[in-house]
């Protein structure tokens, strides 16, 4: 008589990429705009030609009713100001590229959303910290006793940045 052995579980505490942990989230939203997957939308500065890496994105594929789906889809672009006119003539150098990418016809069609597109909307330039006079003497009172130049100097922008994160904290 065999032994049955316990099913084996998941863990549940082992490090998992964040692309994983968002799946469940975004691939709704992403099939409601018609994506199968994130590819496309995660992968568009390896498809897409120059500059249009930069300046579109795909915003959502519409897919015909009623038909095999063997013809394409209509990918709708969303482009930065300016682009739009270049964009639409350069629509089937963008839809061969992206068709070139996954092997098949995926897109047939390329049309441009009304919404724009602002290139590098996300990246948020941060001011440079300034410590205080305070700061900085306590920092230089606390590594004046080393004696390597070299070493002092990194203590001390080491105690400065260890400060800036605790003095914005507090704010």
């Amino acid at each position: 008589m065999p032994r049955d052995e316990p099913p084996e579980y998941k863990r549940r505490n082992k490090a998992v990429s964040v692309a994983d942990a968002l799946a469940g989230a975004i691939d709704p939203v992403l099939r409601k705009r018609g994506f199968a997957g994130r590819d496309i939308i995660t992968h568009w500065a390896a498809i897409a030609p120059p500059p249009f890496d930069r300046t579109c994105r795909p915003d959502k594929l519409s897919w015909p009713r009623g038909s095999s789906n063997a013809d394409g889809a209509t990918l709708v672009l969303r482009c930065a100001p300016g682009q739009a006119l270049f964009a639409q003539h350069e629509a089937p150098a963008i839809a061969a590229a992206i068709n070139r990418y996954f092997g098949y016809v995926l897109v047939k069609d390329v049309r441009l959303s009304a919404e724009p597109f602002t290139p590098g909307s996300a990246v948020k330039a941060q001011k440079p910290f300034q410590p205080s006079q305070s700061t900085i003497a306590k920092v230089g009172k606390q590594t004046e006793k080393v004696e390597d130049g070299d070493l002092r100097e990194a203590l001390q922008v080491l105690g400065l940045a260890l400060s800036s994160r605790s003095e914005r904290r507090s704010r």
